[in-house]
């Protein structure tokens, strides 16, 4: 359903709090500034996306709402010549049928992961989530794992939570290069304007790109 558009991608989880809203917003923000004309999906029924646009006084990019069930068959009427799409699923858990339709459009999903034992735990019933989705689809979609609120490189023996990345890769998960530090700076984003320009949400934006490009 998203041949219309270069890049697609949605945020999921089981789980709200994870950071699927400030990673899309912040996201959106990056791809815009890197040169390419975003659309925000907000498919959270508590539209928080949408919300933050508003107390931002206006992202400089669409953002709409669209906390319905076939997300997917409407996505392109907003479409016009939109260079990508990102997309902020609500918790798989509470809202399933919206998720699984927003899993159906995008491209590339994306689930943000804190580095703890009990998120690592969850990411099984993600992957059965997963193929039953990708069951539905004509094209697979490609996958990974964003390492969110990372620990900073000093404050572990080895590094950014390299143990969490070791153990999602044993289970079979792709996980980005990028991740995102625990900082105030994404923390307490929430309502304000964003300036992605020098954040890892840079680097985030480049490396979805790279990846849609050897797709």
């Amino acid at each position: 359903m998203s041949f219309l558009v270069p890049l697609s991608c949605a945020f999921v989880n089981l789980k709200p709090g994870v950071g699927k809203t400030t990673s899309a917003v912040w996201l959106a923000h990056a791809l815009h500034e890197s040169g390419m004309s975003p659309l925000l999906v907000d498919g959270d029924p508590a539209a928080s996306a949408l919300r933050w646009s508003e107390l931002a006084n206006g992202f400089p990019f669409p953002v709409i709402a669209l906390p319905v069930g076939d997300v997917h068959r409407r996505v392109n009427d907003f479409l016009g010549d939109r260079q990508a799409v990102v997309l902020d699923a609500p918790q798989l858990e509470d809202h399933p049928r919206i998720a699984r339709s927003i899993m159906r459009y995008a491209g590339e999903w994306i689930v943000p992961v804190t580095p703890a034992p009990i998120e690592l735990d969850r990411m099984a019933p993600i992957r059965g989530e997963m193929a039953d989705v990708q069951s539905l689809r004509a094209e697979p979609a490609r996958s990974a794992v964003l390492l969110n609120r990372t620990n900073r490189p000093d404050a572990t023996r080895t590094g950014p939570d390299a143990d969490a990345r070791e153990a999602l890769i044993e289970r079979g998960f792709e996980v980005l290069d990028t991740h995102i530090a625990r900082l105030d700076l994404y923390a307490q984003s929430f309502g304000n304007p964003v300036q992605a320009k020098g954040s890892a949400y840079m680097d985030f934006a480049k490396e979805l790109i790279k990846r849609q490009d050897e797709a």
